[in-house]
């Protein structure tokens, strides 16, 4: 089969691990006789600095083309300016809301053999398999209004406000929480929604289209869990959960500190995905690895490729319809842990490129 992909290295270690990423795609490419058409296109800090945008219009056009994205990080100390009109988050940001990529996947499974690079007790990471849906165009993220003023204060003189809205929609969340309850009917038959009901309008409204949805789905468990409590149940009992299903700000926060029952943030992947369907019939979707762009690290080789590599599994999976060469690819990574592959964020002293090798060595 032929597709059409988009590369979006981005910033910091961001084309460190989408090279990595490559070169695997190439090797199931070369194994199973597919031809992977691979362009790079810039997007956030490289991209202002090359075009004075975080998003041009080229590497828009090229995503709303092509049959699946794969980005690597957006953004660095170079860009890093609270007061700056133009930013490295915009463009990820930008492209995700341009594609109407709505529902953004997020698997976490522990490794046996990492369970000594989590913090917590090995006991509690025993049959950890979670799926979180984050909703991913709307939110805080993108609600309107959002702006700083002058106001008055209540004893006299003036102060800056800013000022931020949580808006969803039935339709957005309707959407969110049918992606949910369709990936668990082949899992445990279990979602959980997290929200904040007892206090935000706006998780009112979530709960409820949840509810009105999950009626849908006789077969799935649904149970409501409040944000703090659900990020207290990550650490104290993480198996007890299948799906989860919540908002983008919730997501974004609960998803990093899933990250530390694999034992690292450089191991997760990522997949969002939109209604649209590529030229393949499948999803149009943007993958990427949930670490950020790790400027400490940037440049140097030696930055954990993994999460980056099974997004493009994923991508294999959700956008290209071969199921049989993502497993292969994410039991490549499982059998290269297994045998003792580390970078040195998980412990070892693996760089980038030998632990892509690794990887390889097992396709």
């Amino acid at each position: 089969m032929e597709a059409n992909l988009v590369l979006l290295p981005g910033d910091g270690i961001g084309p460190e691990v989408v090279s990595a990423a490559r070169i695997v795609l190439d090797r199931i490419a070369s194994r199973f006789g597919h031809k992977f058409q691979m362009t790079e296109y810039p997007i956030g800090g490289i991209a202002i600095d090359l075009t004075g945008t975080a998003l041009p219009e080229e590497t828009l056009e090229a995503g709303r083309l092509c049959d699946a994205v794969l980005l690597g990080a957006v953004g660095g100390p170079k860009w890093d300016n609270p007061a700056a009109k133009v930013r490295p988050e915009q463009g990820l940001l930008g492209i995700r809301k341009a594609l109407d990529l709505f529902g953004n996947l997020r698997p976490v499974q522990p490794h046996p053999d990492l369970v000594g690079a989590s913090p917590l007790r090995p006991e509690r990471l025993q049959g950890v398999d979670l799926l979180v849906v984050r909703e991913l165009t709307s939110d805080v993220y993108f609600g309107e209004p959002r702006l700083r003023r002058t106001v008055q204060r209540p004893g006299g003189g003036e102060e800056i406000q800013a000022l931020d809205t949580m808006s969803y929609t039935e339709s957005e969340v309707a959407r969110a929480a049918h992606l949910a309850f369709q990936l668990a009917r082949p899992r445990r038959k279990k979602v959980t929604s997290v929200d904040k009901a007892n206090v935000l309008e706006s998780s009112r409204l979530w709960r409820q289209v949840v509810t009105r949805v999950g009626l849908e789905y006789p077969d799935v468990t649904l149970e409501h869990i409040l944000v703090d409590a659900a990020a207290m149940y990550l650490m104290s009992r993480p198996a007890s959960f299948d799906v989860m299903v919540t908002g983008n700000l919730f997501g974004d926060i609960l998803t990093d500190e899933a990250s530390v029952l694999s034992g690292s943030m450089g191991n997760l992947p990522s997949a969002s995905l939109g209604a649209e369907l590529n030229s393949l019939g499948k999803p149009r979707g943007l993958y990427e690895p949930i670490h950020g762009s790790a400027p400490d690290i940037a440049g140097k080789g030696i930055a954990n490729p993994i999460g980056t590599i099974v997004s493009a599994a994923m991508m294999l999976r959700y956008s290209l319809g071969l199921e049989q060469e993502a497993q292969l690819v994410e039991k490549a990574v499982q059998t290269a842990i297994s045998s003792g592959a580390r970078t040195a964020d998980l412990g070892g002293s693996l760089n980038t490129q030998a632990m892509t090798e690794q990887i390889c060595q097992n396709l």
